[in-house]
């Protein structure tokens, strides 16, 4: 299997650095993937990605869409952690509680004080947040720093 793997992402080089999907991230997943539409085909690109070990040899080479150069910010930590639990968080913000709302607004670097009025507003501009059954965590993430920014008391948390 890994001999398979690594023949296909030989023989996939040239289109590597242009494949990379913001969903899901760059491997061969990313690459096989391509150009598909919907969650189902997401997740089996990313789980392509995350279980044969590829985006480890793509980020270490510069190949499969990855870019090895690039720092890791707090967005891209928010937009991972969203990703992979969209459901729940959905669910949660639809609530205006839960434990994936709670570890988001730490992940997001919501102080104490300020996480139940984060949680409020998530709840409050839900269908802002979460615009269409189809939504990418990426818009989830750009919608719900909107609803941040403008607040008055969380603006402060507003992501650059």
């Amino acid at each position: 299997m890994k001999k398979l793997i690594a023949i296909a992402a030989i023989s996939l080089l040239p289109f590597a650095n242009a494949m990379a999907d913001q969903d899901i991230g760059c491997g061969l997943g990313s690459m096989i993937f391509a150009g598909q539409e919907g969650k189902v085909m997401k997740v089996l690109g990313a789980t392509t990605n995350g279980t044969s070990g590829n985006q480890t040899f793509g980020i270490t080479f510069g190949t499969l869409g990855c870019d090895g150069t690039g720092t890791i910010t707090s967005t891209a930590k928010l937009a991972l952690f969203i990703d992979g639990n969209m459901d729940n968080l959905a669910r949660d913000m639809s609530k205006g509680e839960g434990e994936t709302l709670a570890t988001l607004a730490e992940a997001w670097g919501v102080a104490a004080q300020d996480k139940a009025a984060f949680a409020e507003l998530a709840q409050a501009n839900f269908s802002e947040i979460f615009t269409s059954e189809n939504v990418t965590s990426q818009n989830v993430l750009e919608n719900l720093n909107k609803v941040v920014a403008n607040n008055a008391q969380l603006s402060a948390y507003t992501l650059s």
